[in-house]
């Protein structure tokens, strides 16, 4: 366990990788058909304090490469997406087991001391409850799902383009229902010229590796 570390994840997840701390991510992008921006470098913290197995399945996501090369496959003015690799998979095939992994719904609540999984907050009955990670920002990191199935979520991430304004804290349809894991800090508003397509050259760890916990990655060589 990283010293410090302010609780204890769930046993039937302790083994999966797990940031237990922030780490900070370069995305490059290579824009197509934009005269005004050839390419960008997004910069990323990713909070392992409030999403532990979410943020640590995308860190090994992002040290395995899985990423780099891969377009962006939705770009409709609300959010941009990616992670849906080649083929009939929709989700990041470990290589140990040949199958889909999949993490489950991971929503830190304020005022609590851990995460809540598996449930949204709506099922929890929870209605009024603020969420520690919130859609409030332009660029605002999340695991997709598949709607009906919390814990479907694998490789497939997107970020929020909505205005903050327009989407006020635990005031939307998204807190509460997708875990929040990172938000862009740097070139946030280029991910607006963003488009399907435009290519993902590289996502590289920048800091926070000494947070990550059961690193699968390594295993594979």
């Amino acid at each position: 366990m990283v010293d410090g570390f302010p609780y204890e994840v769930p046993e039937e997840y302790r083994n999966m990788p797990l940031l237990k701390g922030r780490a900070a991510v370069d995305m490059k992008v290579k824009v197509k058909d934009n005269p005004n921006l050839e390419e960008c470098v997004f910069r990323i913290v990713l909070d392992g304090y409030n999403a532990p197995v979410t943020a640590g399945n995308f860190v090994d996501l992002v040290q395995r490469h899985f990423y780099d090369g891969m377009e962006i496959q939705r770009a409709d003015g609300f959010v941009v997406q990616t992670g849906n690799p080649d083929g009939p998979a929709e989700g990041f095939i470990d290589p140990s087991t040949e199958k889909t992994r999949t993490i489950p719904l991971e929503i830190m609540v304020d005022g609590e001391k851990a995460p809540v999984y598996e449930a949204t907050l709506e099922e929890l009955g929870l209605y009024k409850a603020q969420t520690k990670l919130p859609f409030n920002a332009f660029g605002t990191m999340a695991m997709a799902r598949e709607e009906f199935e919390n814990n479907s979520a694998s490789s497939q991430i997107f970020w929020l383009l909505k205005e903050s304004e327009l989407t006020p804290s635990n005031a939307n349809i998204l807190d509460g229902r997708y875990a929040v894991f990172g938000y862009v800090t740097e070139n946030e508003d280029f991910l607006a010229d963003v488009k399907v397509g435009d290519v993902i050259e590289s996502i590289k760890l920048v800091s926070g590796l000494d947070n990550l916990v059961n690193p699968s990655y390594k295993i594979a060589g």
